[in-house]
């Protein structure tokens, strides 16, 4: 394993967050991926918002993938956040490449915004128990802004009534 570069983690503190970090990271490079699929491919009323949210939110999940990635890098682990790592590893549920519905795409990347915060609230959980306060923030950051986001691109959906 790499070299740490933070004290008062034990090492299995460091294997079990580097673990999941690596996990939030594969779901966090699916629902960025998710969100430039529905970026290119929408269509329908309102097409020109959206299209622009959608690369202001992939940006933000970049930089909450990067902010994970560094961490595990910091705390003496490797960032996984490959392709391949990301297709094998990630719980994100696999994004249509044949939807064009601005409404089917708003409906489809809220229920992994969802899901991605969800896990992101677990691993805070996860990170609290094992005594890392550092790595508990960079979650709540990053579940901040998923949390936002969701909430930006549910805002889009159409009114039922």
């Amino acid at each position: 394993m790499p070299e740490a570069f933070v004290a008062g983690l034990d090492d299995q503190t460091r294997h079990k967050m580097i673990d999941l970090l690596n996990a939030r990271l594969a779901d966090t490079v699916a629902l960025t991926l998710a969100v430039k699929q529905a970026h290119w491919n929408l269509k329908g009323p309102g097409y020109i918002g959206v299209h622009e949210l959608l690369d202001e939110v992939a940006d933000r999940l970049r930089d909450g993938a990067d902010l994970m990635a560094e961490r595990a890098v910091i705390i003496g682990g490797h960032a996984k956040g490959t392709l391949e790592v990301t297709a094998s590893e990630s719980t994100v549920e696999p994004y249509p490449v044949e939807m064009e519905a601005i409404a089917d795409h708003i409906e489809a990347l809220k229920d992994r915004f969802l899901k991605v915060g969800k896990a992101l609230r677990e691993a805070i959980e996860e990170a609290s128990d094992a005594g890392d306060a550092d790595t508990e923030d960079l979650f709540t950051e990053v579940s901040r802004a998923i949390d936002k986001d969701a909430w930006f691109i549910g805002s889009n959906a159409p009114v039922k009534g």
